[in-house]
This record gives structure tokens, C-alpha cells and sequence, in this order.
């Protein structure tokens, strides 16, 4: 990442994983990232149960704790170049 006064200029095609997730997220991946977190919970919950459950509901929960997973990830690593400051997200 380059700055000029105090600017940070994003070139996305060059940044590392690293750099992409401290990198800031755009609204709308914030939303999908919080939503695939909130899926892999509920996956898990329903793994973790304490009481037994028909087979085609853990195997779903399963399902639904991956794909929770896989949408918070690609989530994380979607990056707003439009912003041209550093943002909340930034890690320090």
C-alpha cells in the first residue's frame, strides 16, 4: 500500500492475504461476514446438542456450519478500495 498525505491508495491486486484482511471491508461484506458467523453458530449449536437428533438434521448442520464458514471468510477478504483512510477494521 502507497500513501501520499496521509492517504492510503488500496491496489487490491497486489496485497497479501495479510494485508487484504486487515485491510477495510466494505458495509455490505460486514453484514454477510456477521451473517456467516451467526449461521456457523447455529450449526454448531445444533452439533453440540446434548440430545439425540435425526441424522438428516446434523448432517445439515454441518452443511450450514461450512457454508457459515466459507461466506465469513470470503467475506473477510473483500476489500473497499473506494475508501481512501484507514478504517475501523484495520487492525493496529
Amino acid at each position: 500500500m502507497a500513501t501520499e498525505n496521509n492517504l492510503t491508495t488500496i491496489n487490491p491486486n497486489n496485497m497479501s492475504v495479510v494485508e487484504r484482511v486487515k485491510a477495510p471491508t466494505p458495509k455490505f461484506f460486514r453484514t454477510l461476514r456477521t451473517i456467516g458467523l451467526t449461521l456457523a453458530a447455529i450449526g454448531g449449536a445444533i452439533l453440540a446438542s446434548p440430545i439425540a437428533l435425526p441424522a438428516g438434521l446434523v448432517a445439515a448442520a454441518g452443511y450450514i456450519v461450512l457454508a457459515g464458514g466459507v461466506v465469513s471468510a470470503v467475506s473477510q477478504t473483500a476489500v473497499d478500495t473506494t475508501d481512501s483512510k484507514t478504517t475501523e477494521n484495520e487492525i493496529p
